[in-house]
């Protein structure tokens, strides 16, 4: 392995620079034996590199060669397999796994021994060792072939110093004088060893002949120390000096520290007593305002608020620590609270003998609104009392309990004198509206409604609205304008329009009954009542808006948040303390309740009165549920607009619900009456009176609901009613023995179309189309019936010959058949001559006559009808003539032109 060893290191690494350190014999684990050599080596040159080299042995054998290399820092993992037993296998970890197996256990040991020694030396990545004995780590490997060649040379790398050049030219001189020291070197060796005793004898001889100057340096030495004890006595003397000079600066120190902190001290001092100064010094202008300031006249009250004002800022500002401690700031905390509760007292019983001869006032004034249909207006004693506004947010503020009992006070007061004025304004109304139904009654000559459908004589009579189109299209502009909504008209403005509205539509109405037609029936003129109603709705509205809106000003009730960060209680820059945001949301919401409590204790009696007054103008004609729908709805919408949770929002939302249970009740009550109704058996039908009042509902509904926001109800109530009518005219047609069925249909479907076209009702085209359906249908089957067959003989003469024509018998063979030859059709032709055609159709024009009404004017459309039906019967027998009795020259003994002649005489002569 030496000869090996030295080979490669002069064939191959010596050339690159390089010097091998150990050597191993291995081949790779798992296949056929080819042996190669791993070799550590490092290079000659620094920085140093250290290799694991792979040399192979060429194929001719003859020299090696490098076949791979590896540098030692990209070694991760040594594996030998096995620390207690040996084994020669063993693993190196670079980018990937070699597994090798090396000829014996002494050179495995030996090369990662090695391997280990380098990593020591010269790799700050430290090599991972595995199943690696300890002692082969620590020791050097036994001697051996292995020692020789990793430790021995190892150890001489850790030991090798370089000669420099003068050490080299010293050993090349030495070596010349002697030219002996190559071949000779013990006499060498013994000649340097005489002339190195000679040195030492000339060293010692040169110390002892040098103790004189030594004496000399000692000598000189203690004087040096003399000096230096000299030097420190001094220093230790300016210590002592430069000592009570740092105790005299000391006590300078501590005392300006002193005069720093007391000066710290005055000027907080001085702070806290402008601060105390400047926020809890209350002016003795103030502190008389709220002893004696007039609380009657606009200046006193100006300087009373400005007073209170102050107080508050006074008695809110957030003390700091201590200051409460201040027999000063007791004194003054006592003065404040002294001087709140006198002027709360006193402001108390000055708001409340107000409220007092404000109330004598209004009272004596209540009695010139008795004979109007008109509410008081408030507005003097707001305007006075809205004054005293920013005294009752102070009080709110500082005397809560003294609030609320005003709060209270005022209520109370509010409660009893609106309770009066709503009570003598309803009691107006009501005799309004019961004087003018009488008067309706008598100067019109009208029946009262009492909302029956029964008998020819109803007294539901329709409205001529298309009598007249430019009255059309002005009520129409009315009702369009009625419907605008709250935010484009004030409360002022929209009560006046409304007035005025209701007063024209009543006059166009009036208009239309004086213009009536001969066939025109107009209701009763309950119609007034609505002016009232909506008189009583406009006076409403503004009071309790006015008196909430008051309320909120006048008590400073938030109803909005004005913050989402927290409000503070006054402009102080931040010194008085800032509400939290939960406790100003919980106030807004007190507030809130607190308006909407004193609104429904005030206003308590308007839902109950407005209940009354509609069970009355229900009472007097339930159609008056139609418009007190549409104009309760409009100002519940527009209270809505305004504020959805307000008292007058949700007062009005209840009494619409009663309005709309009217409603429905009416509905309900017409679908009743129609299912009650008795038709007499002595005389004709003719249109019945639930169609009439259905369309005389409709005509009134239509006028109502145009552009109303509850059009919804009353397309559902007229799918309801519409349905009902054509139940029952079935019914009742079903069940009438002097008017034909058909006749009844006919008649009763032809008006409800009629009415539906002219309405143009969208909900109901439906129902149009099936009402024009059944009337045609049904005038179709009365036409065939009624006409039958005039021509009786004739009829069954050809009914024989079809007859025998089904039977296969050719048409052209007919007329040899004995019953039905040419002679038998002569004689049947014979009988039904011109005149007696034209007799029997007279008699069945006073027939048809006597079945129709005269209102729907259908007399000519079924009488042209039956013409048709004539005319397409005598073609029938005319065709069946000329196709079984071909070239006889029979022709019956009248034409088609003879018979339009005959219809129309008799259309004439009636």
């Amino acid at each position: 392995m030496t000869a090996i060893k030295h080979a490669l290191q002069r064939d191959i690494f010596t050339p690159n620079d390089e010097r091998l350190l150990s050597i191993v014999n291995v081949c790779k684990a798992g296949k056929k034996k080819k042996n190669c050599f791993l070799c550590a080596t490092v290079t000659t040159e620094r920085p140093v590199q250290v290799k694991v080299v792979k040399v192979k042995k060429s194929d001719k054998g003859d020299f090696y060669k490098r076949q791979m290399a590896w540098e030692l820092r990209d070694l991760s993992e040594v594996d030998a397999k096995d620390a207690t037993k040996e084994n020669p296998e063993f693993d190196l970890h670079f980018e990937k796994v070699y597994r090798w197996v090396a000829s014996s256990t002494a050179e495995k040991n030996s090369f990662i021994s090695c391997i280990w020694k380098l990593n020591q030396r010269y790799l700050r990545k430290k090599v991972e060792f595995v199943n690696v004995s300890p002692q082969l780590l620590e020791e050097s490997v036994p001697s051996g072939e292995s020692q020789s060649v990793a430790g021995g040379d190892e150890d001489a790398l850790d030991d090798y110093q370089e000669l420099n050049t003068r050490e080299e030219q010293d050993i090349e001189n030495m070596m010349e004088v002697c030219e002996y020291a190559i071949s000779n070197a013990e006499a060498f060796a013994e000649k340097l060893s005489q002339e190195l005793q000679v040195l030492d004898g000339a060293n010692i001889q040169s110390i002892m002949a040098s103790e004189k100057q030594v004496n000399i340096l000692m000598q000189l030495l203690d004087e040096a120390l003399s000096e230096v004890d000299a030097i420190e006595g001094k220093l230790l003397s300016y210590e002592e000096m430069l000592q009570s000079v740092k105790e005299q600066m000391d006590q300078i120190s501590q005392s300006n520290r002193l005069i720093q902190i007391s000066k710290t001290n005055n000027g907080k001092l001085l702070d806290e007593i402008q601060f105390l100064v400047n926020y809890m010094d209350l002016s003795k202008g103030h502190i008389r305002a709220l002893q004696e300031g007039d609380l009657s006249s606009p200046k006193g009250i100006e300087a009373c608020i400005n007073a209170s004002e102050a107080l508050l800022q006074c008695m809110n500002v957030a003390l700091r620590p201590g200051h409460d401690r201040l027999s000063a700031v007791k004194q003054q905390q006592t003065l404040f609270a002294d001087l709140r509760d006198n002027f709360a007292r006193r402001l108390t019983n000055h708001l409340n003998n107000v409220f007092v001869h404000q109330g004598h006032d209004q009272s004596s004034a209540l009695s010139q609104h008795t004979a109007e249909l008109t509410l008081p207006k408030h507005s003097p004693l707001h305007r006075d009392l809205l004054r005293y506004a920013k005294l009752m947010e102070w009080l709110k503020n500082t005397q809560r309990e003294k609030y609320e009992g005003l709060s209270r006070t005022y209520v109370d007061y509010m409660t009893r004198l609106y309770e009066r004025e709503i009570k003598d304004f309803f009691e107006v109304a009501k005799i309004k509206m019961a004087g003018t139904t009488k008067e309706g009654k008598g100067k019109f000559g009208l029946h009262g409604s009492s909302g029956k459908l029964t008998g020819s004589t109803s007294s539901l009579n329709k409205l001529a609205v298309s009598s007249s189109n430019s009255r059309r299209s002005q009520s129409s502009s009315l009702l369009d304008m009625g419907n605008m909504s709250a935010s484009d008209l004030d409360v002022a403005d929209r009560t006046k329009f409304d007035k005025a509205r209701t007063e024209i539509l009543a006059v166009v109405f009036l208009n239309l009954i004086g213009q009536k037609k001969k066939n025109c029936r107009i209701r009763d003129p309950d119609y007034l009542l609505w002016p009232i109603f909506e008189q009583v709705l406009s006076e409403l509205e503004p009071l309790c808006l006015t008196e909430q809106d008051f309320i909120i000003k006048f008590f400073k009730l938030q109803q909005q948040p004005a913050s989402a960060q927290g409000e503070s209680t006054d402009d102080l820059d931040g010194i008085l303390q800032s509400r939290p945001v939960s406790e100003h949301r919980h106030s807004i919401t007190s507030d809130k309740d607190m308006v909407r409590q004193m609104m429904n204790k005030i206003f308590h009696s308007i839902e109950t009165e407005l209940n009354s007054l509609i069970a009355l103008g229900d009472k007097i004609d339930s159609f008056n549920s139609l418009y007190m729908l549409v104009k309760m709805s409009h100002h519940v919408w527009t209270a809505e607009n305004v504020d959805p949770a307000s008292f007058l929002s949700t007062t009005l939302g209840n009494v619409l619900v009663t309005v709309k249970r009217n409603f429905d009740k009416c509905i309900s009550g017409q679908i009743r009456q129609m299912e009650e109704v008795k038709i007499s058996k002595k005389s004709k039908v003719g249109i019945l009176p639930f169609v009439t009042g259905f369309e005389e509902f409709a005509e009134l509904a239509e006028t109502i609901f145009r552009n109303a926001e509850r059009r919804g109800d009353l397309d559902k109530a007229y799918v309801k009613l519409i349905r009902a009518v054509f139940l029952n005219v079935e019914k009742v047609a079903n069940e009438s023995q002097k008017t034909p069925r058909d006749v009844v249909m006919m008649e009763n479907f032809h008006h409800i179309f009629s009415t539906l076209s002219r309405l143009k009702i969208s909900c109901l085209e439906t129902e149009r189309k099936e009402a024009k359906q059944k009337y045609t249908d049904h005038r179709q089957y009365y036409v065939i019936n009624s006409l039958g067959q005039p021509l009786d003989k004739l009829n069954q003469f050809f009914e024989g010959v079809e007859a025998r024509v089904a039977q296969g018998v050719r048409e052209e063979e007919v007329s040899y058949q004995l019953a039905f030859n040419k002679q038998e059709l002569r004689k049947v032709i014979k009988e039904y001559p011109g005149k007696e055609v034209k007799k029997g159709l007279d008699n069945l024009y006073k027939k048809v006559d006597k079945h129709l009404c005269e209102e729907e004017s259908l007399l000519q459309v079924v009488w042209h009808s039956m013409q048709d039906e004539f005319i397409r019967q005598y073609k029938h027998f005319e065709g069946l003539i000329n196709r079984c009795y071909p070239g006889s020259g029979i022709t019956m003994d009248f034409t088609i032109q003879d018979m339009l002649e005959y219809f129309s005489s008799i259309a004439q002569s009636h």
